[in-house]
């Protein structure tokens, strides 16, 4: 498997080494945004997660962030799909660190098929980035031995909560839905950026508690930095289908005039 290149941030600069980190093991907070030929989507709400997460768990390196920030922008390729992330570990043996990991962006995805993890949430920290990569990618792989794309989770009353490694939105005729704040979800970037465009667009939000056989008709997405808008095609345990994607081309033009240069 290809990890990408690992930069360490030591004595305020990013120095490339040849050994990653211990991978999941340790990660404490993490997050990862798409560049396109130089240009990013929410680059001050990813730096944000990224600092509360921070905040929340080594906040002795919240006056490095500003300047770790920069250095990493900064080698990030201009030209090409990318898909860097922050990260922090907690060594063991070892200081906790700060990394940039530089990848290569994967072929975006279209369509999504879900599958409902009918068990309540395994997360251990659902408001931080990082601690559950790693079951959200075990979730995930459970899905696909179902035949679907993203594992869908639940709060212990059974309400949809998000993906495992995306969120979740739907539509209820012209009503654009999500979760609310009484559900434990990971705060998304594109879903700020999906809602901020409902803000402009005068669209009709709500926010409530959904169980998954009540979005039968309607309309849904998966959103993430990496793919963006998707439509979901299919539900594999619902119990019925879902509307067409009617809304969707609107929103991911807007969405896509979030990209901003660099620099």
């Amino acid at each position: 498997m290809d990890f990408g290149q690992f930069y360490l941030y030591k004595d305020g600069t990013l120095a490339a080494i040849s050994e990653p980190a211990e991978q999941e093991v340790g990660l404490a907070v993490a997050d990862s945004f798409l560049v396109e030929n130089g240009a990013m989507r929410g680059r001050k709400l990813h730096e944000d997660r990224f600092r509360a997460g921070v905040a929340a768990t080594s906040p002795e390196y919240l006056e490095d962030l500003e300047h770790f920030f920069e250095l990493a922008f900064a080698l990030v390729p201009r030209h090409g799909r990318w898909w860097p992330r922050f990260e922090l570990h907690l060594g063991a043996q070892s200081p906790n660190q700060l990394y940039l990991r530089l990848r290569e962006a994967p072929e975006p995805l279209q369509e999504a098929t879900l599958w409902t993890l009918n068990e309540p949430d395994p997360r251990s920290n659902p408001a931080i980035k990082g601690p559950d990569l790693s079951l959200g990618q075990q979730l995930r792989r459970k899905a696909k031995m179902h035949g679907a794309d993203e594992a869908v989770l639940l709060s212990e009353a059974g309400f949809i909560a998000e993906g495992a490694l995306s969120s979740l939105v739907w539509w209820r005729g012209d009503v654009l839905c999500a979760p609310g704040d009484s559900i434990n979800w990971l705060p998304s970037v594109t879903r700020s950026l999906v809602f901020e465009i409902a803000r402009q667009c005068d669209t009709e939000v709500h926010f409530e508690e959904a169980k998954p056989e009540s979005l039968i008709g309607c309309e849904v997405w998966l959103l993430s930095a990496l793919n963006g808008i998707r439509p979901v095609a299919s539900w594999v345990n619902l119990g019925g289908e879902l509307g067409e994607p009617t809304h969707i081309d609107s929103f991911s033009k807007r969405l896509s005039l979030f990209r901003v240069q660099l620099g």
